[in-house]
């Protein structure tokens, strides 16, 4: 892939017509799109299947959490739609990630697991009763998620290298909390650039307000793809 391929641009935006002008406006620059649950609750499915029809690779991000059957049912559903990606979290357990790993079988839609938001630290994992360091956290996550048949992980970029030593070169590794240099970290504690993560060995990277917000969108995504290629260049 190139770097443009793997660079995955979040529309957290409130509303469709809004998503659209900058799928519009973004045009060549980027190929990849992640609906979350903003957008996904004002827009619904016919959204993401338009964004699927429109020849978009799409990752459906709304972090699905529940009993098994209904898991595997909605991550099904997703399939239908034609996503590429669609994640649920890895702390829903061995049972739950399993029923999620076999409704995909047969589509072409990657399952990965999330294993701890960009937004926690040590502190806040402790509050929740996960008490130990972030990186011990997201590896057990992560070889749980392997283990039970997900494609891939969604880890921020402090983890990538160790998921990468732990888990192999063949299991994905998605990467959000991605800023480049000079930009505010806002309520994401675990950042880093796009090259860094890139280096580090990650597979796709999220990044979402370092376009969305930026005076020119697409000259913002066009440097933080610059950024990818050299990095990839270099390794």
């Amino acid at each position: 892939m190139n770097a443009a391929e793997r660079l995955i641009v979040a529309l957290d935006v409130p509303r469709a017509d809004e998503a659209r002008a900058l799928v519009v406006r973004l045009g060549a620059t980027v190929r990849f799109y992640k609906v979350g649950s903003q957008l996904f609750t004002a827009a619904g499915p016919s959204f993401v299947g338009e964004l699927a029809r429109a020849g978009h690779p799409v990752f459906l991000d709304l972090k699905f959490h529940d009993i098994p059957n209904t898991v595997a049912g909605s991550v099904a559903a997703a399939a239908q739609l034609g996503v590429t990606f669609v994640d649920v979290h890895a702390s829903g357990g061995g049972a739950m990630l399993e029923a999620a790993a076999r409704a995909l079988r047969g589509s072409d839609t990657r399952l990965l697991a999330i294993t701890v938001l960009t937004s926690h630290t040590a502190e806040t994992l402790d509050q929740i009763g996960l008490p130990g360091p972030v990186e011990g956290a997201v590896l057990r996550l992560a070889r749980l998620a392997q283990a039970s048949g997900a494609h891939g992980v969604v880890a921020s970029p402090g983890e990538v290298a160790a998921i990468r030593a732990e888990c192999g070169p063949e299991f994905l590794v998605v990467t959000p909390g991605i800023r480049p240099a000079g930009s505010a970290a806002l309520d994401q504690a675990r950042l880093s650039t796009p090259a860094a993560s890139l280096r580090a060995g990650a597979n796709y990277l999220v990044v979402g307000r370092p376009v969305l917000q930026a005076p020119d969108p697409v000259a913002a995504a066009a440097a933080i793809v610059a950024e990818m290629e050299a990095a990839a260049a270099a390794v």
